[in-house]
């Protein structure tokens, strides 16, 4: 009898390379966003002080920061190999 340990890991190896990306971008994307509510929460002017200038920073690193996963993900299809 397999302990359950073992049944996890044989079934991640077994996990194809499209399954994994779905499965981790499913799982990041869903964190990212409730991250993102979180930030949102902060605009709440009852419970926190802040300035104009305080929002454009905090939206000019979140913008620059998918900018970033943008370039990575084009990058990373030009990277494919060339064949007839």
């Amino acid at each position: 009898m397999y302990n359950q340990y073992y049944l996890i890991e044989y079934i991640i190896v077994m996990e194809s390379k499209k399954d994994k990306f779905k499965r981790l971008a499913n799982a990041r994307v869903n964190n990212t966003m409730k991250q993102l509510d979180l930030i949102g929460n902060l605009s709440n002017s009852t419970s926190y002080n802040y300035t104009d200038e305080d929002v454009k920073k905090i939206l000019s690193t979140l913008n620059q920061k998918v900018k970033e996963v943008g370039f990575k993900f084009q990058e990373s299809l030009k990277k494919e190999k060339f064949e007839l």
